[in-house]
């Protein structure tokens, strides 16, 4: 699958984006997916991820309650909401796809993905 994610830019602290990742190539309502951030000199982390039908969704700690994923399956899309974004929010997002029942759930690793979009940089900074 194709997934190519948008939205990223520069925010000052306490404000909000919103992501999107577009996909497409496959099922998009037989998918998981995922969304991870890496910052510079920093490993790729975990950041949320929803399953197929919007029946579950699940957040690192250092997100919930701040951010949230959701998606329009009729649009082959997945967002990822966040406010109350903080410096340490700042990284480039991925969103990844998983095809739903062939990994634990919660799948909370990078290697537990298949498909990768290219990145959207957040910057935090006043």
């Amino acid at each position: 699958v194709q997934l190519v994610e948008s939205g990223g830019g520069l925010v000052q602290p306490g404000g909000s984006l919103r992501l999107s990742c577009a996909a497409s190539g496959r099922t998009f309502s037989a998918l998981r997916m995922g969304w991870f951030r890496q910052a510079p000199g920093k490993e790729r982390e975990f950041v949320a991820v929803i399953s197929w039908n919007s029946g579950n969704t699940y957040y690192a700690d250092s997100v919930k309650g701040r951010f949230t994923v959701s998606r329009d399956n009729a649009k082959n899309t997945v967002y990822l909401q966040m406010n109350s974004l903080k410096p340490e929010d700042a990284a480039v997002y991925y969103c990844a796809a998983v095809q739903r029942g062939s990994s634990r759930w919660p799948p909370r690793e990078d290697y537990e993905y298949d498909d990768w979009g290219q990145g959207t940089q957040v910057t935090v900074s006043s």
